[in-house]
């Protein structure tokens, strides 16, 4: 499976530390994961200085392509998806690496729609057309992402307006419920549905059968790698931030996120968490 990052912060932040030089940074995740295997089939970063995110993405795995590291050096942003790929369904090439984005919005998924096979066509007829003319590899991350974007339009969120976290979050846990469902009623195995979705102002991520980890960062401190603080501090408010990974990437203090959740993120790094199965499911019902 691939190895995901997000990040998020009320300033804007260097984030090369934790991508290039932590002590298990996603460069080296790349190479060789917790599990022993690599994840080298091309890598992307999505990050945020306007409205707009801007994207790198590259087929060459990140361990050996110095564009990783020179990409992160100059990353300094409040939002930022990045992701390191080992393909399962799509060739490895550029087209096929994530994140993938549409106007304001970036996505990276970190496992597989275990009956895409099965459900591709489903998916692609649920999907708004304007989006899914949008989709150009041919993996089910893609089509997950424009048939997610499409359910976000069915609920009335604007896809150019700023919507709420939490509102975003509710769409996402119904859909990735939802998703899953179909897939064990397809007869496929459990669908792996890890996902990090932002627009540059609010960040949802879910845990699904995949490893995902978080920490929270209050106040300036000293790099624990370079020694030095990675944000020009505005001293009238507190930093925070919020960094959610496949793996824990450096000695801070990680904590594991419940399988089968939600994590919504809004633009003063307030986190909210909660568990898809028992909050959703009668609401996904009366949606459907």
């Amino acid at each position: 499976m691939c190895r995901l990052y997000g990040f998020m912060a009320n300033e804007e932040t260097k984030v090369e530390c934790t991508l290039v030089h932590a002590q298990n940074a996603l460069l080296m995740q790349s190479e060789s994961g917790y599990r022993g295997r690599a994840h080298a089939d091309g890598w992307g970063m999505a990050f945020y200085h306007d409205e707009l995110p801007e994207l790198e993405r590259r087929a060459k795995p990140a361990f050996k392509d110095l564009h990783f590291s020179n990409t992160a050096e100059r990353v300094y942003a409040e939002a930022v998806i990045a992701h390191v790929r080992l393909a399962t369904v799509g060739t490895p090439n550029e087209l096929n690496c994530h994140p993938f984005v549409f106007g304001k919005w970036a996505f990276a998924h970190n496992g597989t729609v275990s009956a895409f096979t099965q459900l591709k066509h489903e998916l692609e007829n649920e999907t708004i057309p304007v989006l899914q003319a949008r989709r150009l590899g041919e993996t089910d991350s893609e089509q997950f992402f424009y048939w997610l974007l499409s359910r976000l339009r069915a609920a009335g969120i604007a896809l150019s307006d700023s919507p709420s976290a939490d509102d975003v979050a509710e769409v996402v846990a119904c859909s990735v419920r939802e998703l899953a469902s179909r897939c064990r009623e397809a007869g496929a195995t459990e669908a792996k549905l890890n996902i990090v979705l932002t627009n540059g102002h609010i960040m949802v991520a879910t845990r699904w059968n995949n490893d995902l980890f978080m920490v929270l960062r209050k106040g300036i401190h000293d790099c624990e790698i370079c020694g030095i603080p990675h944000v020009h501090h505005d001293g009238n408010h507190e930093y925070r931030a919020i960094v959610l990974a496949s793996e824990k990437i450096s000695d801070e203090p990680w904590t594991e996120v419940p399988n089968y959740s939600v994590i919504a993120v809004d633009k003063g790094i307030i986190v909210n968490i909660q568990e898809v199965t028992a909050r959703v499911a009668d609401r996904c019902h009366a949606q459907s």
